[in-house]
């Protein structure tokens, strides 16, 4: 069995996590005290062990406030590679069948769920279920009906639901929502958020309908959508939305390619963005303001993130996301912290009703209304 070091090079964990390193921030402060800490630790367990899990495995190691101390998997071998790896006993490791027995598990405090789209909202429930509280990656679920269901579900078993968005504290983001919180760019006019990148295998979950829930925008369109929202500080109240597929053999019915959308907010701001599978080097975020502008890019990958803006560029801390994540989910769950962008279940609902209304404009062609109070 590989070891440890062994497991996590081939998966490319460890060398992403030793290239960006850790700054345990939340905004610009580079001065920021790094006190041991002492208090209570978030005990979390991994649903889904494929390429993402194994990124927030790797970046967990890292953690002062939180620890992978479980694993769920259909798959075997995965089980017994994560128990040697990342040091985690076999009694509280479970595969799909047996998950529910977590709520036995004084030792798990979490549930983190990295599975595919169309799995979110089955495994949430039954995991809150459980007694345990639910962090899943987004987009949260299929549809804002589901979405909304976790939610309920949440509340009622009196556990809290997390989602993971990152970029929530990514230094370089929050430094450019600090500004306009001041007032540095004036008043927003406009956004852009461009997503994109050339997908590869057919046969893989991103390009199942039923898994994935579509195509492009629920994969990294779901980053320009909620992307918008933080940056100009508003809610939208209008999407229109055009769908582009130039390979319809590989890009099945209702597995977007590439759609184009645009957002009205009650400023008068308008966003243009697009989502796609067909383009590379597309990550990019533009901010505009009468007395200033804003530039991100790579604006949401795993990492450096780079930024400027009209005053120049902008020099904030590098972190491993998934690292910096976890430590300020433990900081909500356990002490009541309240993050400077939301990312609770509310938040990702929100997105969904986006999402909802952008698959409707491309249906329709017309201007779809929103309303996300």
């Amino acid at each position: 069995m590989n070891s440890r070091r062994d497991f996590l090079q081939k998966l490319g964990v460890s060398a992403v996590a030793l290239q960006l390193g850790t700054v345990h921030v939340w905004a610009n402060d580079k001065n920021a005290s790094h006190q041991p800490y002492d208090g209570k630790v978030l005990r979390v367990a991994i649903m889904g062990l494929g390429g993402y899990g194994t990124r927030v495995a790797g970046a967990m190691q890292y953690c002062t406030k939180a620890k992978l101390v479980g694993a769920i998997s259909g798959t075997p071998k995965k089980l017994t590679d994560w128990q040697d790896s990342f040091n985690i006993p076999a009694k509280n490791c479970y595969n799909y069948q047996t998950y529910h027995e977590i709520k036995n598990n004084p030792d798990i405090d979490a549930v983190y769920i990295t599975t595919p789209n169309g799995l979110h909202h089955d495994m949430a429930l039954a995991v809150a279920k459980a007694g345990k509280h639910v962090i899943c990656e987004k987009p949260m679920a299929l549809n804002a009906k589901q979405g909304q269901a976790m939610v309920d579900a949440c509340n009622a078993a009196g556990v809290k639901l997390l989602v993971g968005y990152r970029m929530h504290f990514e230094p370089h983001t929050l430094e450019i929502i600090r500004m306009r919180k001041a007032g540095e760019f004036g008043k927003i006019l406009f956004f852009q958020g461009l997503c994109g990148f050339e997908i590869g295998d057919p046969t893989q979950w991103r390009l199942n309908k039923e898994l994935a829930g579509g195509g492009s925008l629920m994969d990294i369109g779901i980053y320009a959508i909620n992307g918008s929202r933080y940056m100009t500080g508003e809610e939208p109240i209008w999407v229109t939305a055009q769908e582009t597929k130039t390979d319809p053999v590989k890009f099945k019915e209702g597995v977007d390619e590439t759609i184009q959308f645009q957002f009205g907010f009650p400023s008068g701001a308008t966003a243009s963005c697009l989502s796609t599978y067909s383009q590379n080097n597309l990550d990019k975020f533009y901010l505009n303001g009468q007395k200033g502008w804003a530039e991100m890019q790579p604006s949401t990958g795993y990492g450096p993130i780079k930024g400027r803006t009209f005053k120049g560029e902008l020099d904030q801390p590098v972190t491993t996301h998934q690292t910096v994540q976890m430590d300020a989910f433990a900081d909500i769950l356990f002490n009541g912290a309240q993050p400077p962008v939301p990312v609770d279940g509310n938040e990702a609902v929100k997105d969904l009703k986006i999402i909802d209304a952008i698959y409707l404009a491309v249906k329709t062609g017309k201007k779809v209304d929103l309303n996300l109070s």
